[in-house]
């Protein structure tokens, strides 16, 4: 079986305060876009073979994924890997046969797309489906928190409103569909700890400005009021994005910004445009919403 796992973008990011468990109060938006990895999972012949090519783990256990990649390069260890992370953790409650599992990586890591915990989350939505686990979707989402905070989020894959750690999802009612995005990549990876250093905390949740609120907005309003509070100490590190932005908004769009942590930049348009040479070289999506 088949299935297209998607990456998403982040509408506004706030950072409220610091949590005494060392963890940060984040308030934001994911919306799924149409940017899609491919993964496919079968059942391998046999139960208890040993899988060619896989050796038993530090346990004496034996692997029971055969995994397979292609695309952007997937790195890290084989048990690293949010997939056969999804994997083990279903075998575990379900003494699941072995299986052969190919992902090919279109989203690229380090960007703030989700892309991992997206794969992961769709993963168990096929593996749910391929060995008829009759899971619901809160079981589901109950597996996914477990392998990251916002991989749940994949499971019902429409808006949401975040809040807490990334972990507190709710529906949120909001439709892009009708918009143009553009999906920019530098090919530099950045990463949390990058995002987080030297950040302003808000140090209050002020319901007026709120992203509920805000996002409420007519789309030309939010360039001057939806912020991404990473982009300070990532624009600073990486000088070459708030010029990407700038130049998304040349080119007209109604709203541009950085997803996530980054380094991905997107702008959000009326219509398909007319990029420059420039923007053109670090495209990896173009397409509605």
């Amino acid at each position: 079986m088949i299935c297209f796992p998607n990456a998403k973008i982040n509408l506004g990011l706030h950072v409220i305060n610091k949590r005494d468990d060392g963890f940060h109060t984040i308030e934001t938006v994911f919306y799924p876009i149409k940017f899609c990895d491919m993964l496919e999972i079968v059942k391998s012949k046999g139960k208890s073979q040993k899988i060619k090519g896989e050796s038993s783990n530090s346990n004496g256990e034996i692997k029971k994924v055969e995994f397979f990649s292609g695309g952007i390069k997937v790195d890290g260890n084989f048990d690293d890997n949010l997939v056969c992370k999804a994997y083990q953790l279903l075998d575990k409650d379900f003494d699941l046969s072995p299986i052969k599992c190919f992902l090919y990586k279109k989203i690229p890591m380090g960007a703030g797309l989700g892309g991992g915990s997206s794969d992961a989350a769709f993963a168990i939505k096929l593996l749910n489906d391929v060995f008829k686990l009759a899971l619901s979707a809160e079981q589901m989402k109950n597996y996914a928190s477990r392998l990251g905070s916002d991989c749940s989020f994949f499971i019902d894959n429409s808006p949401a409103y975040v809040l807490g750690r990334g972990n507190e999802l709710e529906h949120f009612n909001i439709d892009l569909s009708k918009y143009h995005i553009v999906l920019l990549y530098p090919n530099i990876h950045s990463s949390t700890a990058l995002a987080y250093k030297n950040i302003l905390n808000r140090n209050a949740f002020d319901e007026n400005q709120s992203l509920k609120n805000l996002l409420k907005q007519p789309i030309q309003n939010w360039k001057h009021s939806i912020e991404n509070d990473f982009e300070k100490s990532v624009f600073e590190a990486i000088p070459v994005l708030p010029k990407i932005k700038q130049q998304l908004y040349d080119c007209s769009a109604l709203y541009a910004s950085m997803s996530g942590s980054g380094s991905a930049m997107f702008g959000i348009f009326e219509t398909k445009p007319q990029l420059t040479d420039e923007l053109k070289k670090l495209l990896v999506f173009d397409g509605l919403m």
